[in-house]
């Protein structure tokens, strides 16, 4: 525990730097984009580094079939696996992050 206070010693001491590169790495992730597919790529969702939805395509062969629900779920899986990819690029910059400042023990202090 008394090693952590050294990092949160060092968090409040470099703290305009890091309010910079936290800026900074929301930027990235707002221009980032990530791409999850559902039914063998027949569906493709494309979601921002913050979660929106940015783009939908949809094969014109899956409309020929006009299956309401399964196109339904395929949106829905496409999105998700969308979000997941999100999640974990915002996972791995927050790591490179704390990494660079030497903050990787703080975040399993705060529970990270």
């Amino acid at each position: 525990m008394f090693g952590q206070l050294g990092q949160i010693a060092n968090v409040l001491k470099n703290a305009g730097a890091l309010k910079q590169q936290m800026e900074d790495m929301k930027n990235r992730l707002k221009e980032a984009r990530f791409v999850g597919e559902a039914g063998g790529g027949q569906v493709q969702a494309t979601v921002d580094g913050g979660m929106e939805l940015v783009a939908l395509r949809i094969d014109p062969d899956l409309l020929a079939g006009h299956d309401k629900e399964l196109l339904e779920d395929l949106i829905v899986a496409s999105v998700a696996a969308a979000q997941r990819a999100a999640r974990d690029g915002a996972q791995k910059e927050m790591e490179a992050l704390t990494g660079s400042m030497g903050l990787g023990g703080m975040m399993g202090m705060l529970g990270q």
